[in-house]
């Protein structure tokens, strides 16, 4: 295969679409995470990557703990709202109904779950880290069926 017909095949792996949450209080933020996946079963773990220069990235290779919070098919204001990134200590929650996690992390009510998670360990690819998370706690809001991203190229989001 060439570079290009790479490129777009691997553009064609499918993704959820979530909202990462981090932080508590005012210093809590949230970012569109695409590449997540369930990594085990016992315990409970899932993979996510963040791209490397990111906050969030420091923060969870710190060892903060981190919600993932699973957009429905159809909440694409939810798309708009974490799109656009957030600067550090800038307010990326106003008009959202949130509630916190025992650890103080944001939960989006208006998603479909959640999944709380403590990170365990991570390695970097390329310009991304992955992380490796212990599912400690989660739940579902609704049956709806979660946002899935594919996209035309594999070489950006």
């Amino acid at each position: 295969m060439s570079n290009s017909d790479s490129d777009a095949a691997l553009g064609r792996v499918p993704s959820g679409i979530f909202i990462l949450t981090a932080g508590t209080g005012d210093r809590a933020t949230g970012m569109l995470a695409s590449w997540v996946m369930q990594a085990g079963f016992e315990p409970p773990t899932v993979s996510v990557a963040v791209k490397l220069g990111r906050y969030v990235c420091d923060w969870i290779t710190e060892g903060e703990p981190f919600v993932l919070n699973i957009v429905a098919e159809k909440q694409f204001e939810m798309l708009k709202h974490f799109g656009k990134g957030f600067e550090p200590n800038e307010a990326a929650f106003e008009g959202l109904a949130v509630r916190h996690c025992a650890r103080g992390v944001p939960i989006l009510e208006d998603c479909l779950g959640h999944l709380e998670c403590e990170p365990t360990g991570h390695v970097d690819s390329g310009d991304h880290r992955v992380f490796l998370a212990r599912v400690v706690r989660g739940a579902t809001a609704s049956d709806a069926s979660p946002m899935i991203h594919v996209r035309k190229s594999g070489s950006g989001y």
